[in-house]
């Protein structure tokens, strides 16, 4: 069922406030790098993708990998919201034996399609994935939201330039150019001028 405009953005505010809850008072955690993407990743889950929480598995699914894997709390609470896992679950992020931690992890949680938090990393998996789909002549789509820091890693461009020479019309890269990357300011950081 696709969501109107006015309920996609009410999820995204649940969204957002859910992870403002999982990070609560005193705790470390990625709030900007998370709400940032709130509303992609809200409409990714809640109207364009194809994924069924009740078959995390299903073969010809839409994939979604976050590749800012530190940015996992959106993830984790699109996946609530969409009935992955009860939403209640968000409040254990990362204690003690709780399967939701600081990067996404695939063998603990359904709906997470890769271990992902190694910056650059995720793209090439995207990629792979979305070949495998052409290889297997399934028709889902790969979604991968890369961080604007973490663009200047290499890796970034060789998975863009082999999804370009393979054809890969089935992988759509977001870019989540939100300024920021962990030491600071992107433009203060890697900003293509030369070093003083």
């Amino acid at each position: 069922m696709k969501n109107s405009i006015k309920e996609l953005e009410s999820i995204a505010k649940k969204i957002r406030c859910d992870i403002v809850k999982m990070i609560g008072p005193n705790k470390a955690g990625h709030l900007g790098g998370s709400c940032s993407i709130a509303d992609v990743v809200t409409v990714l889950y809640f109207y364009k993708m194809k994924h069924d929480p009740k078959n995390p598995k299903m073969p010809e699914r839409d994939r979604f990998l976050l590749s800012k894997g530190h940015s996992a709390l959106v993830q984790y609470a699109a996946l609530a919201e969409s009935g992955y896992f009860p939403v209640e679950e968000l409040l254990t992020l990362k204690k003690l034996g709780s399967r939701l931690q600081g990067h996404p992890d695939m063998l603990k949680l359904p709906g997470i399609e890769a271990n992902t938090g190694s910056l650059g990393q995720g793209l090439s998996i995207a990629a792979g994935m979305a070949a495998a789909g052409k290889i297997d002549k399934l028709a889902y789509k790969v979604y991968c939201v890369v961080g604007d820091g973490e663009i200047a890693e290499g890796q970034i461009w060789e998975a863009a330039m082999s999804a370009s020479f393979y054809k890969l019309d089935n992988l759509i890269a977001i870019l989540d150019k939100n300024c920021l990357q962990a030491t600071g300011c992107i433009a203060e950081r890697f900003n293509n001028q030369s070093p003083q």
